[in-house]
């Protein structure tokens, strides 16, 4: 299973009725279901890909045939951000306040001129995952390759992976190769497997019928 090959690669209010309190959670900053780790599990299955950043390019291919590419040195050489995110991954582990650099969506497509909608992120290794376009932008997410000072590791998705921290963590693909824009949703792989087609992690969105 490729990707974040796991079951399962952030509020919301609710009203309660008077005399009702619910059943108080101990981490309010974590989502239901949610437990906090404190180091960085590594979840996937099948090798990890080694990928040479000589041999490195990033696509976006709009819905009419259209690409864009980067290399490695050009990737780098835009405007990056630096951001302190949570991350929620499907298998109910929580790890907060993790430090990223990273190109912003929004700058990479600020450029590409297109209609779609939705977004189909591809990776190196043949794993995909489908997202609306509008949870990329304004400032929601970002193509990274640093994690804490450092390099993107390869097993954590290096050299560089999607990062939609809002979403539960198969959302934020790893060895990220490009974005496809698309007028119509499609699933990808773990969708296509039962798992919920947005995963928003606050609302438990882990299948489908979550």
């Amino acid at each position: 299973m490729p990707g974040e090959t796991v079951p399962g690669q952030y509020g919301a209010m609710s009203t309660l009725t008077p005399g009702f309190t619910g059943r108080r959670r101990e981490r309010p900053d974590l989502p239901p279901g949610q437990y906090l780790a404190h180091d960085f599990p590594v979840l996937s299955a099948g090798p990890t890909p080694r990928l040479r950043t000589d041999r490195w390019e990033f696509v976006i291919t709009t819905e009419t045939g259209a690409e864009t590419r980067w290399t490695w040195g050009e990737f780098t050489a835009l405007p990056h951000e630096d951001v302190t995110v949570d991350l929620h991954c499907v298998t109910k582990w929580s790890k907060l306040r993790t430090g990223w650099r990273g190109v912003a969506v929004d700058t990479l497509l600020s450029g590409v001129d297109t209609a779609a909608d939705y977004v189909m992120a591809h990776s190196y290794d043949g794993y995909t995952t489908n997202l609306p376009l509008e949870d990329l932008l304004d400032g929601k997410a970002w193509v990274a390759y640093r994690y804490e000072g450092e390099a993107l590791a390869p097993e954590h998705g290096g050299p560089a992976r999607l990062l939609v921290p809002h979403l539960y963590l198969w959302k934020s693909a790893k060895w990220l190769h490009g974005l496809r824009m698309m007028l119509q949703d499609e699933p990808g792989f773990w969708e296509e497997a039962g798992y919920h087609n947005y995963g928003d992690p606050w609302r438990e969105q882990r299948y489908q019928g979550d």
